[in-house]
């Protein structure tokens, strides 16, 4: 009998590597599962009033067993505050992980084209021009504003990766263009904005999760919801795709179709988190590099686990945003900057070494 034949015992190897293989990868999604859980129970229970983590639980299980004080401070502040967390960075996570796929770009972020750029020039028109559409509620101008610039930039992108001919190093170039353009965008209408105006932009380009609310929550989570089963049920192509743009055509597989899909959903992730949260960096750069150390390139469970992981992630920093500096609330973007360079670098140095 042949040693390739179904069933030999050097098939019958490889088929229970495989299996411990998976339960392996299952096991730690689930992991990063409760990671995920816990991190943002103790972002409910961090805050200047200090509630027991057994408070949190029961106010979320059976609200009307606590007073109403500690009632308000869970739904109306802290339960917005961390589920925002969660989304945004599951959202920016997935967005990431897509990105670096079909760019075969390891530095590669939801970023890296342009998106956040032109979601602050869409910011800057709202706060300092004074821009604003009818019948928008007031308090919504500002996001709808940075996620149609957002979504413009990467509609740019996407006519241009249509093009016949059109490489990846061509749409990185153009995405780079466009960042340096939005950026000076910006500092023009920052040259004429009144103080006032400067000063709330630059807050809003730091990043926060102050401004949530259920309604900007319930939007994110439509998007998310719309996006990931389409991701999902292009794992096995992605997954192909990193083989090699030549290996995945021999598999029958449309690239350009694959990669124009796959900006799209990285275009309404990336857009839609950054209009409600400002510019936070390093999530969509960091937690896809710590999903594929953890569970492989199989993008069945790398696309699962770099979500769970840039949403505990973004937990954790929002703890630490309000825990760094007694008394005030730091923008997470900047705690996601300040934690996530550091990071980045030892993943880098690790990655050399296991070379």
């Amino acid at each position: 009998m042949s040693e390739l034949s179904p069933s030999s015992p050097a098939h019958d190897a490889e088929l229970s590597a495989y299996a411990r293989l998976v339960r392996r990868r299952i096991v730690l999604i689930g992991a990063l599962c409760l990671l995920m859980t816990a991190a943002m129970l103790f972002d409910i229970a961090t805050g200047p009033s200090n509630l027991p983590l057994s408070d949190v639980l029961t106010g979320i299980l059976h609200p009307g067993a606590l007073d109403a004080p500690s009632r308000v401070i869970i739904w109306d502040v802290r339960l917005p505050y961390a589920l925002m967390a969660t989304l945004v960075g599951a959202a920016l996570a997935l967005a990431g992980a897509e990105m670096q796929t079909i760019l075969n770009n390891p530095l590669a972020s939801p970023f890296t084209l342009g998106v956040s750029s032109a979601a602050s020039f869409g910011a800057a028109l709202a706060l300092v021009m004074g821009l604003s559409l009818p019948l928008l509620p007031v308090g919504w101008n500002l996001p709808v504003f940075a996620f149609i610039l957002a979504f413009g930039s990467v509609l740019l992108l996407q006519m241009l990766a249509s093009l016949r001919g059109t490489g990846v190093e061509t749409l990185v170039l153009f995405g780079i263009a466009l960042v340096f353009t939005f950026n000076a965008l910006v500092a023009l209408v920052q040259f004429v904005a009144t103080q006032e105006a400067l000063q709330q932009l630059v807050f809003w380009s730091m990043g926060s999760l102050a401004r949530a609310t259920w309604d900007k929550l319930g939007v994110l989570a439509l998007v998310l919801l719309a996006t990931t089963p389409f991701s999902l049920a292009a794992s096995w192509r992605m997954t192909a795709l990193r083989l090699g743009e030549d290996r995945a055509r021999s598999f029958g597989i449309s690239v350009r179709r694959l990669r124009f899909l796959a900006l799209l959903r990285v275009s309404l992730l990336a857009a839609t988190s950054v209009a409600f949260v400002g510019t936070i960096g390093f999530i969509g750069l960091v937690a896809p590099h710590i999903a594929r150390l953890l569970v492989g390139e199989d993008h069945r469970f790398f696309l699962p686990a770099s979500m769970l992981t840039g949403a505990a992630i973004m937990s954790l920093a929002s703890v630490a945003s309000k825990t760094l500096v007694p008394g005030a609330l730091l923008p997470v973007g900047i705690v996601t900057a300040l934690i996530g360079v550091p990071f980045f670098v030892v993943l880098v140095f690790s990655r050399r070494e296991r070379l």
